[in-house]
């Protein structure tokens, strides 16, 4: 009896090691459940937004050891989150299971497919592997909660305060939703109207902060809050001098002519993108001692207990776990808007359906209206919401191509080859204009001389070479085979060029009028563009004042709290010019700031 009971024993102790000696994860998956593969180092490519994603993805006998982005042609900035997190969630969970990041889902879902491919090669299970969960949050580790200012948002606006308020004394902190910084401000050509500036002094334009005032007020069919615009426009050109001189941000040596402005007066950023003024930013923040958490959800906008009036506190939502974090002087409100957000969209107008692609950020859901209104603030303008007429068919992105039309270098043509709106018109005109065309696009043309003018080609390679592949875009030798790609009336097409090349040696045109210099069209190649109008800006948001304090709805200030940004309402009334969303946002973020900062 004794022998049996010692060989069951030895049994049971056998399963024991051996149960013991599998290695799992925290999903409870077992990294032998799916690791029967070759070891070694593969790689593989994935398309993303812009190109291939190429990744290594080192194996051992049982375990994926390492994933690295190789190669890669994803928006910077905005890629970033994605590629930093997925390779490193992929071999902490052991599988695919890995959710994209919000922002950036393009080049997440490139990385995965990328790996998989990988694994694939190696003989991996990956239906396997696809159901190993990952864990992407982290533990909130001895987060402080203590400020003297909250802001809310970290895209341009939001940044602005926070360095603006640390310059003033405060503690700061900024509570981002998404992965990471940046917002619309990160994804927009960054351009700032500033009048007066120092290439209009260079090319003899005559511009003044009166003339920017009347121009946004007439842009916004005189709908603003004309004590608004008087802020920005007598602010816009010393904070654009701010962003060169301190925060480090480089101007380029060029303008833009925006539609609905009288001259050309829109500073371009280096590389003529938003991330040169985000990245600068971000990096100010951090060397002035800011704290930053993003992954952190701002939900609800709290009052003193004591006096039940004044806002000094925060409820967020971060890695599942909520957290209060208190403002000593303020909160500053620079969420942005709604225009990712269909169901509001919907709600304010009902025209701005599903139908209508978006070229906003993800993390453009309104949640800042939401939390404001729900304390009482009062909301202005919700019902205007802009339409960028020159975006992606496909997307709904803006497309930067399309510049060219801001340098007054090119047409907007219907597919009957006429011209039908003057092109730098305001945006919701040329949008209404060309949603009224018979097919609903607009056609940009121009030719070889106006390419190497502008350098759009070579700014926007990734876009143009999109464009190109896809079929939205051809470059052609002759008008007849350029229009012949779109099926647009050739002889029309060339007919309007040559009425256009006219009206460039009269110097009047005669048809829409068209403002800025009329430069005439000569030899090829030709190039053809197609496009659709994308929600692209929301009007409405909180109720402010010329001290960026919230208005409730019995018009007086909330106490502690503050706006900036695109999360306000009543600045651009039924339509905001090009280029003037950054001054609004850099200008009311500096008021915002300051104020919170001192308490006002």
């Amino acid at each position: 009896m004794k022998k049996y009971v010692v060989f069951f024993l030895s049994i049971l102790l056998c399963l024991s090691l051996v149960a013991c000696g599998t290695s799992s994860n925290d999903s409870g998956n077992t990294a032998s459940d799916s690791s029967s593969w070759k070891a070694g180092t593969y790689t593989a490519s994935a398309k993303g937004m812009n190109g291939d994603v190429k990744v290594e993805v080192v194996l051992d006998e049982s375990s994926i050891k390492s994933v690295k982005v190789l190669e890669h042609q994803e928006s910077e900035g905005i890629s970033d989150p994605a590629i930093e997190k997925i390779p490193q969630q992929i071999v902490d969970a052991q599988g695919l299971g890995i959710d994209t990041v919000s922002g950036a889902s393009f080049t997440s879902k490139a990385i995965l497919e990328a790996v998989t491919i990988a694994l694939k090669e190696a003989g991996a299970d990956v239906d396997a592997l696809k159901k190993i969960k990952g864990d992407s949050s982290t533990a909130n580790k001895d987060i402080e909660t203590a400020y003297d200012v909250v802001v809310i948002g970290g895209g341009g606006a939001g940044l602005t305060s926070a360095i603006t308020a640390a310059e003033n004394g405060a503690k700061v902190v900024v509570l981002e939703k998404m992965p990471a910084v940046g917002g619309n401000t990160l994804i927009s050509g960054g351009e700032m109207a500033a009048p007066g500036n120092w290439l209009q002094e260079k090319e003899g334009i005559e511009d003044s902060t009166d003339l920017f005032y009347e121009d946004i007020l007439k842009g916004g069919d005189n709908e603003s809050d004309p004590a608004l615009i008087r802020v920005i426009a007598d602010n816009a050109l010393n904070e654009a001098i701010w962003l060169k001189d301190e925060v480090g941000v480089v101007w380029e040596d060029y303008m833009l002519f925006f539609g609905g402005h009288s001259v050309k007066r829109s500073l371009v950023p280096k590389n003529a993108s938003g991330v040169e003024l985000i990245t600068k930013l971000e990096a100010k923040a951090k060397e002035m001692g800011i704290t930053i958490l993003t992954d952190t959800k701002a939900s609800a906008l709290i009052a003193n207990s004591d006096d039940k009036e004044t806002i000094n506190a925060v409820e967020a939502e971060m890695n599942g776990d909520t957290v209060i974090f208190t403002a000593a002087k303020g909160v500053v409100l620079a969420s942005g808007g709604f225009g990712a957000n269909i169901d509001m969209r919907v709600k304010y107008n009902p025209e701005m359906d599903d139908k209508i692609l978006s070229t906003t950020s993800a993390g453009s859901t309104g949640d800042g209206i939401v939390m404001a209104e729900a304390i009482g603030a009062q909301l202005d303008d919700m019902s205007f919401i802009q339409t960028y007429p020159t975006c992606d068919p496909e997307t709904g992105r803006l497309l930067y191509v399309g510049d060219v039309r801001l340098e007054g270098r090119s047409i907007l043509v219907n597919k009957e080859g006429k011209r039908f709106v003057e092109e730098l018109e305001r945006r919701d005109v040329i949008s209404k204009a060309t949603t009224e065309t018979s097919d609903g696009y607009s056609y940009m043309f121009w030719d070889q001389a106006s390419m190497v003018a502008s350098k759009v080609d070579v700014k926007h390679k990734h876009e143009y070479d999109s464009l190109i592949d896809r079929g939205l875009l051809v470059k052609a030798d002759t008008i007849d085979e350029a229009a012949k790609h779109f099926g647009i009336d050739a002889e029309a097409l060339k007919e309007t060029v040559k009425n256009y090349n006219e009206y460039a040696k009269n110097g009047k045109d005669l048809e829409f009028n068209k403002r800025g210099e009329l430069v005439a069209f000569t030899d090829g190649p030709y190039y053809i563009m197609k496009s659709i109008p994308a929600v692209h800006h929301t009007m409405g948001g909180v109720k402010i004042n010329p001290d960026a304090q919230v208005i409730n709805t019995t018009g007086d200030i909330i106490k502690g709290l503050y706006a900036a940004g695109e999360v306000t309402g009543n600045i651009h009334g039924t339509n905001r010019l090009g280029s003037d969303a950054i001054a609004d946002i850099i200008v009311f973020g500096r008021v915002a700031g300051k104020n919170a900062a001192e308490g006002k």
